[in-house]
């Protein structure tokens, strides 16, 4: 056994990264224990979009009556494969419940300070410790194909500004002058320009490379088989018959997080949401400048560095699987020329397609805290689609929690075992 204590993160994605860099910041000694080659993952393959304009979450008004015509069709965005399963009955249950009126005004608020934090932070790392992002603050356009989609998206934006989000709804002259490159067919869209993007993949290189600097342990390959319990502490992570001491645990798991704390006695419901990429060169002469999100089809495009275009869309409940459904991609590739008249995509081959899995909590709102079970265990999960737009704000949240310091802002709203 490893006797001398450390701050173990069980996770090492855009999240566990993120919460390692600032609990080394505090001084720390930190190992992070990851069960895949740390090549991959939900953290690799998404569009990369930092926003702020995504304040309202996915349980809302209105997704259930959507989600069922949708389960009709197989190229449609959202997707809950129908099954025997406890766990999905209960999370279903507190998704119904968490889609009122109400409770989704409740969780705006949290949702928006956190992103609004997290940009922040994503500022000082690449002024600061020298953490190249790649961050760009371009702004952001929703494109909405049909007046009604244009209608409720203009509502949005209203929303929007009230509180203190700029959004503009603009017309398809407007959207020509941004994108002068595509022939956009749409009835108009909104502009987000406090929104951001950045290549995700050159992220978690840099972000890796400046831990493994600064000395923090990752371990790949190297999945928690068990804890060792002594009293309100795990004291220990069992890796096979290896043993190691712990100060403080961070579960960030992702996707894999209500199976994690199930070993630990917790009730933690997190569903696994599949959704799928394309990485195209972008074409000079249909190059796309703005990150962009086509509304009805709820399918998001990001021009990134060096040269890429990224689509992807699709939440797909399914299960802890990677397996590529190409019905979804289909639905996916032909959305685009349906808004961009000149963008036309050909169908990918099944070996081009990324596919990940996106931690869903039922209400759309983070776990980030400590247990009510063990003194020394933390939660740093359940981001959804929101994983790379929330990861620096989640981490300073989590360093502040577990350093017993002034939080940053409320995270009442974020408590792990809020459905136990």
């Amino acid at each position: 056994m490893k006797t001398e204590k450390a701050t173990i993160i069980v996770g090492g994605g855009i999240i566990g990264l993120f919460t390692a860099y600032y609990l080394h910041k505090s001084g720390r000694k930190v190992l992070v224990f990851d069960g895949s080659d740390g090549q991959d993952g939900c953290s690799y393959g998404n569009a990369g979009m930092i926003v702020p304009s995504h304040f309202v979450p996915l349980a809302s008004p209105g997704i259930i009556e959507k989600g069922l015509k949708w389960l009709l069709d197989s190229e449609s965005p959202f997707y809950i494969q129908p099954k025997l399963s406890m766990s999905l009955l209960k999370w279903g249950l507190n998704f119904y419940k968490a889609a009122a009126e109400k409770k989704m005004h409740l969780a705006v608020p949290h949702l928006k300070a956190i992103s609004l934090l997290s940009k922040e932070e994503y500022r000082k790392t690449g002024q600061t410790d020298g953490l190249e992002t790649g961050l760009t603050e371009k702004g952001l356009i929703m494109y909405c194909k049909t007046e009604k989609g244009l209608e409720e998206e203009a509502h949005t934006a209203e929303w929007a500004n009230k509180i203190g989000i700029q959004a503009k709804v603009i017309d398809a002259k407007e959207i020509h002058v941004l994108e002068p490159n595509l022939k956009a067919n749409v009835s108009g869209g909104v502009f987000f320009e406090g929104d951001a993007h950045l290549n995700p993949a050159i992220l978690m290189k840099n972000l890796k490379t400046y831990l493994l600097k600064n000395e923090v342990e990752i371990f790949y390959n190297s999945k928690i088989t068990d804890f060792e319990i002594a009293g309100d502490k795990v004291s220990a992570v069992m890796l096979g018959d290896k043993k190691f001491a712990v100060e403080d645990l961070i579960i960030a798991t992702g996707s894999w997080s209500e199976n994690m704390a199930k070993k630990l006695g917790i009730y933690l419901p997190v569903q696994a949401g599949k959704g799928y990429s394309v990485s195209l060169t972008q074409n000079n002469a249909t190059e796309m400048m703005y990150p962009g999100i086509l509304t009805e089809a709820r399918v998001a495009m990001t021009p990134m560095a060096p040269d890429i275009l990224r689509i992807g869309g699709t939440m797909e409940i399914s299960g802890i699987n990677l397996e590529k459904n190409m019905n979804r991609v289909r639905g996916i590739i032909k959305s685009v020329p349906a808004y961009f008249e000149n963008l036309n995509i050909e169908m990918p081959e099944r070996n081009d397609v990324w596919v990940g899995l996106r931690p869903c909590s039922p209400d759309g709102l983070p776990y980030i805290g400590l247990s009510q079970k063990f003194t020394n265990l933390y939660f740093n999960t359940g981001h959804a689609m929101m994983g790379v737009s929330l990861a620096p704000g989640s981490g300073k949240l989590i360093a502040e929690i577990i350093n017993k310091r002034p939080v940053s802002m409320d995270v009442s709203g974020f408590k792990p075992e809020r459905f136990a």
